[in-house]
């Protein structure tokens, strides 16, 4: 297990929280827009820079509908109409759309495309860091068809790595930067039938990789059923026995975070499952935020003078989106936008490539003709002068006002119902949706890849999802 090496520079000062979201001067001149060097400065876009650092930052299920509503969510939350507002990596220089299918699916799912981030082939739905030629659940394909790992690789030529995830820590997205599992679904356990084969669970694999930074949630995973986890053997404590081996350190809070050693490998486990929504902490919650989570990792992994690389996932825009809960999945996306801000005013551009993308997108909508500045999360309001009321919102054939936001697919769908009810407005609403399913689905279409700093000039045009693995490791000189 390597540990960080001795310090060799000073993080910036850590960006304040209100300083999160970017708009026009006259907007909000308290919010200055990103320097020269994301706007298209020479440091940002040079083709022959190699970068020392690279950070992917992948929003679970960010699709462009989300980024767009997002948009308008921060700028409303300060007083302003929304529309002319830019999240934070909005004006990175380099922008790409992303083709998202597995080898076996139309529309993915996060282990399939996250895998084709990490290593640089596209792959079945379900399956993590193993070739398209293996059956899901099978542990001897599983071995018989392995695929690099990305973060075995960054380690292999020495730079510290660091995982990063809002939703479990062996949930599929993070656990693509370690792990090679026949199943995604096989977190804490292998089933026996499996396990004769050798095939180890995910919990056990990040344990025994190579890494200097882990942090997010699914702590239940890591131990046994009598110390309060869901793992069969009775007293396991996966977590105990890493930091016994490693000299690292283990912590379930914010303040432990803080507080560990920054000389070696830290691993947080702050939730049994996925951490809490940004829209569900209260004001006493021991969780760290994402930005948190970032800039402890950056500032613990900027110490190794050989560079490093950090994947962050904000995964519960995802969750937010299955449930139909817009306002909770624009919540999330704001605290992503805030932690990628700080990433960037918190390192060098010269030396660091910053991606940002999302695995797949879902079926989210904005749609009906509302008026500019209208409540994102409300009912259609229509711009003055275009229907008999000014103020009054837009009645649909069924005699029924509709939101703007909406899903083709979900929980709180309308088909199969008597009577459509009056839906559901603010942050607690759950939108309304067209297709009764218990959880809302992923959709399809193409994500969007924005990149700043050396090596950001490979993200144009349309673009394979496995070429992200090529564009990183040209950035990091490996090819």
């Amino acid at each position: 297990m390597p540990t960080i090496r001795p310090l060799i520079a000073l993080a910036a000062a850590a960006l304040p929280v209100a300083a999160c979201s970017t708009t026009n001067a006259h907007d909000n001149a308290a919010e200055p827009r990103l320097d020269a060097s994301v706007t298209g400065g020479e440091a940002a876009t040079r083709p022959g820079g190699k970068a020392k650092n690279v950070i992917l930052f992948i929003g679970d299920g960010m699709g462009i509908s989300t980024i767009t509503a997002a948009r308008i969510y921060e700028g409303q939350k300060r007083g302003e109409p929304g529309e002319d507002n830019s999240l934070s990596f909005e004006s990175f220089p380099n922008v790409a759309l992303v083709k998202t299918y597995n080898t076996n699916a139309q529309v993915p799912d996060s282990a399939g495309t996250a895998t084709a981030m990490h290593s640089g082939r596209k792959t079945r739905i379900g399956v993590l860091g193993i070739g398209p030629e293996a059956q899901r659940g099978s542990c001897r394909d599983a071995l018989a068809h392995p695929l690099p790992l990305l973060g075995e690789e960054a380690t292999q030529k020495g730079l510290a790595l660091g995982i990063v995830s809002t939703a479990r820590i062996t949930h599929a997205t993070p656990a693509s930067v370690y792990a090679r599992s026949a199943d995604r679904n096989w977190e804490a356990e292998v089933p026996a039938a499996e396990a004769v084969h050798g095939c180890k669970d995910i919990a056990t694999q990040l344990v025994e990789a190579d890494w200097d930074v882990a942090l997010g949630g699914g702590l239940s995973s890591f131990f046994g059923g009598g110390m309060g986890g869901r793992r069969s053997e009775v007293q396991a404590d996966l977590a105990g026995e890493w930091a016994a081996r490693t000299g690292g350190t283990f912590v379930r809070d914010a303040a432990g975070l803080t507080n560990a050693p920054m000389d070696s490998p830290v691993l947080g486990l702050f939730s049994p499952g996925h951490m809490t929504f940004v829209a569900e902490r209260g004001e006493e919650t021991g969780e760290p935020t994402l930005t948190g989570m970032t800039a402890q990792a950056i500032e613990r992994l900027e110490r190794d003078p050989d560079g490093y690389y950090l994947m962050v996932e904000s995964g519960r825009i995802d969750h937010a989106h299955h449930a139909g809960r817009a306002g909770y999945a624009l919540e999330e996306t704001v605290e992503f936008a805030r932690a990628i801000r700080h990433a960037y005013e918190n390192t060098d551009p010269a030396e660091t490539l910053i991606l940002v993308t999302a695995d797949h997108s879902h079926v989210f909508t904005i749609a009906g003709y509302p008026r500019r500045g209208n409540d994102i999360l409300g009912l259609v309001v229509p711009p003055a002068g275009e229907s008999g009321s000014d103020e009054e919102p837009i009645i649909a054939a069924d005699g029924k006002p509709y939101t703007t936001l909406g899903y083709a697919n979900g929980p709180g769908a309308i088909a199969g119902l008597a009577e459509r009810p009056v839906p559901e407005t603010g942050l607690e609403a759950q939108q309304q949706a067209t297709v009764p399913l218990g959880s809302e689905t992923h959709a399809g279409e193409d994500v969007a890849l924005y990149a700043t700093g050396p090596g950001a000039d490979g993200a144009r045009g349309v673009i394979e999802q496995n070429v992200i693995y090529d564009i990183i490791r040209r950035a990091l000189g490996w090819e």
